[in-house]
């Protein structure tokens, strides 16, 4: 609903946040909260779920199957239910399910994303649109080392040279491990919690051929508060994850 004096098309949104890690459970609002600048939305976590991985186990899908169950009981407890909750509140709310894709897992992302939205999907019926699956990979520190001058104002000076990775930090192995070889008693939430503080997500996505996952995380939310600015986080030459990114043109269409 417009507020006065403002375009027919504006609209506050808030999204609830399902999130897989300590880490994320107080930092990934932080990340996010640079969206909500103009007052289009708010973020707040809803629920930390453990992460989930493709079933594989034969013997597991047949006794889905042989139960009638499209889900396991646990997506659907866990991740559906409460997402359902959440929407029936208001049709200005909307669903973010957020999970680390390690390099352990990054050949599984298809499956994984599957998994997820099946959990939102089979539960939310045409709610499922305003649900939407998406992955920091490797994890939450990567970006981090996008915007190494946060890093040190928030933690301090390091002993070794800390600059911008000069590629693409979704590339990265395993970010945690070299903020410890950099900072010995690295915390990844109290000091993740600092540095997301200082974190300047323009520059982290400042650069059109990295961070298409975080991007198309961004992207998504935009979309949902009506809120495209195609000059800000590359949303308008930047690269997309080909998986979650098929999520945009449904975003699009609830308020077309």
């Amino acid at each position: 609903m417009s507020k006065p004096g403002e375009p027919e098309n504006w609209r506050f949104v808030k999204f609830g946040l399902f999130v897989t890690g300590e880490g994320e459970l107080k930092i990934l609002p932080l990340l996010l909260r640079s969206l909500c600048a103009s007052g289009h939305g708010t973020f707040q976590v809803i629920r930390k779920i453990e992460q989930r991985s493709p079933i594989t186990s034969q013997k597991r899908e047949l006794r889905m199957v042989g139960s009638g169950k499209l889900i396991p009981d646990r997506d659907a407890t866990e991740i559906g239910y409460p997402a359902r909750r959440f929407l029936r509140e208001s049709e200005l709310h909307f669903i973010l399910l957020v999970d680390d894709l390690e390099r352990s897992r990054g050949n599984q992302r298809q499956e994984v994303f599957a998994r997820y939205r099946g959990a939102l999907d089979n539960i939310l019926g045409e709610g499922q649109w305003r649900a939407g699956v998406f992955f920091l990979v490797n994890m939450l520190e990567a970006y981090y080392f996008a915007d190494t001058v946060a890093v040190i104002k928030a933690l301090g000076p390091p002993q070794v040279p800390l600059q911008d990775w000069p590629d693409d930090v979704e590339l990265i192995s395993h970010p945690k491990n070299e903020l410890s070889k950099i900072y010995r008693s690295f915390n990844e939430v109290t000091d993740g919690e600092k540095i997301a503080g200082f974190l300047n997500m323009e520059k982290v996505l400042g650069r059109t051929n990295t961070c298409a996952s975080l991007r198309t995380l961004f992207a998504w939310c935009c979309t949902a508060m009506a809120e495209i600015h195609e000059d800000r986080f590359c949303l308008s030459d930047g690269i997309y994850c080909a998986t979650t990114g098929r999520q945009l043109a449904s975003v699009a269409r609830i308020f077309a």
